[in-house]
């Protein structure tokens, strides 16, 4: 990850930059690309995902982790940007995010983004999934 995410710093240092991530999941990528881009070369970091963010799981065979570890759903947005350390974050609306990809949300999964599944999830598939996934996010959620 580290020669895949590598700056270049003579071409970052002292510029305002956008680091277009395209799925803010758990958070740790972004926030490893944020510390190794950031501090102290540039003038100002910004980070943004053209995706929606993620704040429940797929139990329709995606591998998405457990909703503990998606940071979307146990951090606003603000908690979001303060995690990755980015002076400032953004993501697509889930309106822009059915527009830009034609879906149609009555006749396409969106669950991962609205948590409104089409069929109903049991707490016997909720128990698989977390057994199969595993917890690595453990912080305190807050309200979003």
């Amino acid at each position: 990850m580290r020669i895949k995410l590598n700056p270049v710093r003579d071409l970052i240092e002292g510029k305002r930059i956008i680091l277009i991530d395209d799925s803010i999941v758990r958070g740790t990528t972004s926030r490893k690309s944020c510390a190794w881009c950031a501090k102290p070369a540039l003038k100002k970091f910004m980070c943004a995902s053209p995706a929606r963010r993620p704040i429940s799981p797929c139990y329709y065979g995606v591998d998405t982790p457990n909703k503990s570890e998606l940071i979307a759903a146990n951090y606003s947005i603000e908690g979001i940007r303060d995690f990755i350390e980015a002076d400032s974050l953004g993501y697509l609306s889930l309106e822009g995010m059915l527009e830009a990809t034609g879906i149609n949300p009555n006749s396409a999964c969106v669950a991962c983004w609205n948590e409104k599944y089409p069929t109903r999830i049991t707490r016997e598939a909720e128990t698989m999934h977390s057994r199969e996934q595993g917890s690595v996010l453990t912080r305190v959620p807050v309200e979003i």
